[in-house]
């Protein structure tokens, strides 16, 4: 009798045991690791006290302190201006900001009207594309669809594209969402922002000549639908955020691809590494239509693996918003903060890390 009670008694342990580890292993897939990130407060600022705008694209400035910040001009209360915030406004939407958070310098106003992409090259050039649609287009107006090189104090140097047309030749755009610059100084745009557009890579040799261009809309490797973000790693390998198939697709530079594309990310919206050979990737858009089951936030993961081992989660996301909201794009500074740029929010969060 002694051995039967002993033996359930076991049992019931045994059993008890087994749902607690099943509980503990189910919450440790669901759930994301602790997140060793924390959000400096108030730490952009604008001058006079001026609101924030909807921040698009952020990167860091070769000095690897300042960053660097598209702002959309003015902070509209009408969220049906969302895509065009720029078009009657002068102020500068290029912004850089010190360590602190203050602005040093602004250029670019009255030349866009939804400035979206954005890189600086080895020699501080900054690039900007301006990626509004065409039924945002003022009737006449020569802007959008285009991509601006401008010197670190805000000359122009160089125009892609055709100012206010759209199109598919080789000299043409439709909403270019994003431009990364190879140190060899050849140009490659994410062109672009639609899910129905041209949806390809084109790539620029460093004085403007078209070179090639890879892509079509659909979902095979090598195809995408709402190409948001391109980044280029260590290695030279392109990065693209191909948001509306939920994964990243990795080529060569000669728009060969390299590796199965990676789901693991997200709904990738914004693509950085640190020198430490780690991608990070912003999800903006995962909600229970378009990517069910995931959360919005910052992933970061191994460059080299795709392993993602820490995820921030944006806190305020909600699944059954499907505007999107949180980090949009995101940049990693030398000492390892973080930065990313919110639209709809109108933020510009900076995340310093507090736990190994």
């Amino acid at each position: 009798m002694l051995l039967m009670r002993n033996t359930q008694t076991l049992g019931v342990a045994l059993g008890l045991a087994l749902v607690a580890s099943l509980g503990v292993r189910s919450t440790l897939v669901a759930q994301a690791p602790p997140n060793p990130y924390r959000i400096v407060e108030g730490w952009a600022q604008l001058p006079n006290g001026k609101p924030m705008g909807a921040v698009g694209k952020v990167t860091i400035d070769p000095d690897g302190r300042h960053i660097w910040a598209v702002v959309r001009c003015d902070r509209l209360a009408d969220p049906a201006r969302f895509g065009d915030e720029c078009r009657d406004s002068k102020s500068d939407p290029i912004l850089r900001f010190s360590p602190e958070g203050k602005v040093v310098k602004s250029f670019g106003g009255g030349i866009f009207i939804w400035p979206h992409g954005l890189d600086v090259d080895q020699d501080g050039n900054v690039w900007v594309t301006d990626a509004v649609a065409d039924n945002r287009i003022p009737k006449g107006d020569k802007r959008g669809h285009a991509v601006f090189k401008f010197s670190p104090e805000g000359k122009v140097l160089m125009t892609l594209g055709a100012p206010g047309q759209s199109g598919n030749a080789p000299d043409r755009f439709n909403s270019p969402s994003d431009v990364v610059v190879s140190p060899g100084g050849d140009v490659f745009i994410a062109d672009g922002h639609n899910e129905n557009g041209n949806n390809r890579i084109a790539k620029f040799s460093k004085d403007g000549k078209f070179i090639k261009a890879w892509g079509k809309t659909g979902w095979a490797p090598g195809e995408f639908r709402a190409i948001h973000a391109i980044a280029m790693d260590a290695r030279g390998r392109v990065f693209v955020g191909d948001r509306g198939n939920n994964r990243v697709q990795i080529f060569d530079q000669d728009g060969k691809s390299l590796t199965t594309p990676w789901t693991q990310f997200g709904r990738p919206s914004g693509i950085a590494f640190d020198s430490k050979d780690q991608v990070y990737v912003a999800d903006s858009e995962s909600d229970d239509i378009e990517n069910p089951g995931w959360e919005e936030g910052i992933r970061i993961g191994d460059a080299k693996s795709g392993w993602v081992h820490t995820f921030i989660l944006f806190p305020w996301g909600d699944p059954r918003q499907r505007a999107g909201d949180g980090a949009e794009f995101v940049a990693v500074d030398r000492d390892g903060n973080i930065y990313g740029g919110e639209p709809r929010p109108k933020r510009l969060q900076k995340y310093v890390r507090v736990r190994p």
